[in-house]
């Protein structure tokens, strides 16, 4: 018998492999195979195995929920089986905090003068959020490159794009924070942030559930509207620089 279920909290490639893997663990379970895009799996199994058997091997408290997916589930019966649900400012809270920090930080470093350097406070703000974003990638850059290569247009076609791309975002930090080369330096984010939105803005318009890979593995942060902002906010600055020359 292979009955299927829907897995709550699998949004990306690495989170489908230990699902898969904590499954398997069932003496009875004698395969599974996962549909990261529907977020199900099919476990083939000698015989029945209880549903909560199945979520015991995620452990308690643990982050993946299994539901059978023909299972109705009553009103009341919500708050046994769904993902707890999270205000939009807590769940963006960690994005949110990072802004506010880089955008202080810039504010200090560009305030020479009792007015403030606009031009210099934009440029810092870009140092920041490159080096900042780039810093979280590493910390676990396998992972990244699973969720990133899910919505990317290019990584999905050549993965190993992902490995590059936190490479390309330290080395235009460190040109903003240089100063170096500001035409080449506006022009080059404009490329890179403009292709990486294209990616963002299919997912978000075709209401796929996945992970944001932004701060990469470290915040559980899902692909919104809020992610668009985030690139297309730093299109909007680079074009803004560009011009100012």
């Amino acid at each position: 018998m292979t009955p299927t279920y829907s897995i709550i909290g699998m949004t990306c490639s690495s989170c489908a492999g230990k699902v898969k893997a904590q499954l398997e663990q069932h003496e009875n379970v004698t395969s599974v195979t996962v549909d990261l895009e529907q977020s199900e799996v099919a476990v083939n199994m000698r015989k029945h195995v209880p549903t909560k058997e199945l979520q015991n091997l995620f452990g308690t408290g643990g982050k993946y929920s299994i539901i059978e997916k023909d299972l109705v589930i009553q009103p009341q019966e919500v708050t046994e089986f769904e993902e707890e649900e999270k205000s939009k400012l807590e769940t963006f809270k960690p994005l949110l905090i990072i802004f506010l920090f880089i955008t202080l930080v810039s504010g200090i470093a560009s305030a020479d003068s009792p007015h403030l350097d606009v031009m210099k406070w934009m440029r810092y703000f870009m140092a920041g959020f490159f080096i900042t974003f780039s810093f979280f990638k590493f910390l676990d850059l396998g992972s990244f490159v699973d969720s990133y290569s899910m919505y990317d247009v290019l990584a999905k076609k050549v993965r190993n794009y992902g490995y590059v791309y936190p490479f390309i975002e330290l080395a235009l930090g460190i040109a903003y924070l240089t100063h170096f080369e500001p035409a080449f330096t506006y022009t080059a984010t404009l490329v890179v942030m403009g292709f990486s939105s294209l990616g963002v803005i299919q997912s978000v318009l075709n209401k796929k559930k996945i992970k944001c890979a932004c701060l990469g593995d470290v915040f559980n942060l899902p692909m919104t509207t809020v992610t668009i902002i985030e690139d297309l906010l730093m299109v909007a600055m680079a074009a803004f620089m560009l011009w100012s020359l």
